[in-house]
């Protein structure tokens, strides 16, 4: 699947260039960033070579001809540097870059983000969002990042507790840690703690934007999310299946709002503070989606068990939805709704994969 030759998908990356932020901070600046090859980074990748304002990208994969892949458009770009490491491994992180090179800002953009990958993989689910974080913030203060953005996500707010419709970025809700799925939504919390902590102990500059269910035509094919699931099957217009009563209702973006959200956390953000990048418009009901999705394709949902993995992975949650005031206060406006959204990410996928 090559997105560089689908003219909706350069209408999205042109569409964040052209917004209204101070790009004059990033001109010509160093920028490292962990998670490359995932959704976001890859659009924020994209956007920020696109720019084309001398911005030197140094993007972490833990396999480089995959991300040579990815970014085939980029191949003899001056400004695109792949670096294969483990960000986990901290000697790999230390020697994968070279030691002239002074980066203004660096993102935590790695996780395991997708139930699949969340029940097989629960020690790799942690250790990235803490032991890998801690490489990166130490690089960052060895190396004086001007800047540091750590991704994080609306699974750190947990189950609603009955006293709020929206999440601001002060509220917390229950996670029962005791169990396998407690690992990514509670060392996420942890991530966090260990940002304020670099901030606190070591003057580090940090900034956490906290992403909700983010979605786009950048979606890895193997991402077991269930809008994931439905968008792949509405691509193939076959049925979309329904592995739940679908009465869970959560916030979603679409990446091009979601990296635009990134970059006005990033450019204008205050220093130690959390946003949410989550807008009400795309805020609905799992059936309801999969009823979208359905009409969409020309299809209808069914139900399904999941099976005992997909199980292990999902989340407890079944009301989660953010309260993205603040992030809209630095500036930042979605362009799309979750129908806008879904019709896009649908258009795109089948047209570049035909």
């Amino acid at each position: 699947m090559n997105l560089y030759t689908n003219e909706r998908y350069l209408a999205d990356i042109g569409y964040v260039c052209q917004l209204d932020l101070p790009w004059e901070k990033i001109k010509e600046k160093n920028i490292f960033l962990s998670g490359a090859t995932g959704m976001i980074g890859s659009f924020f990748v994209d956007v920020l070579l696109y720019k084309d304002i001398g911005i030197n990208v140094c993007a972490i994969s833990r396999d480089t001809e995959k991300a040579k892949m990815r970014f085939s458009k980029w191949g003899s770009n001056k400004y695109l540097h792949l670096i294969e490491c483990d960000i986990n491994i901290n000697e790999n992180l230390l020697t994968g870059f070279k030691n002239d090179i002074q980066f203004d800002y660096c993102l935590h953009l790695a996780s395991n983000t997708h139930p699949v990958q969340y029940a097989t993989d629960p020690i790799g689910t942690i250790m990235t969002n803490i032991i890998g974080l801690k490489n990166m913030l130490d690089y960052a203060v060895d190396h004086q990042v001007n800047r540091f953005v750590f991704a994080s996500s609306n699974e750190i707010y947990g189950e609603n507790r009955g006293d709020k419709i929206l999440f601001d970025e002060r509220y917390c809700g229950y996670i029962d840690s005791n169990t396998m799925r407690a690992g990514y939504p509670e060392s996420k919390r942890c991530g966090e703690a260990l940002c304020q902590a670099y901030i606190s102990q070591k003057k580090l500059d940090v900034v956490i934007p906290r992403f909700t269910r983010t979605y786009g035509p950048t979606m890895l094919m193997n991402d077991t999310k269930a809008i994931s699931q439905f968008i792949k099957n509405g691509i193939s217009r076959e049925d979309i299946v329904l592995k739940s009563e679908g009465n869970q209702y959560f916030s979603y973006t679409y990446v091009a709002d979601a990296v635009s959200g990134l970059l006005t956390v990033m450019l204008n953000g205050d220093k130690g503070e959390a946003y949410n990048i989550s807008d009400k418009e795309s805020d609905i009901k799992l059936r309801d989606l999969a009823m979208i999705i359905a009409k969409i394709a020309g299809t209808k949902v069914v139900y399904d068990s999941p099976d005992v993995i997909e199980a292990a992975g999902y989340s407890k949650s079944t009301i989660a939805r953010l309260d993205g005031s603040k992030l809209c206060q630095l500036g930042w406006k979605p362009r799309y709704n979750i129908i806008t959204g879904v019709n896009q990410t649908i258009n795109i996928l089948r047209e570049s994969l035909s």
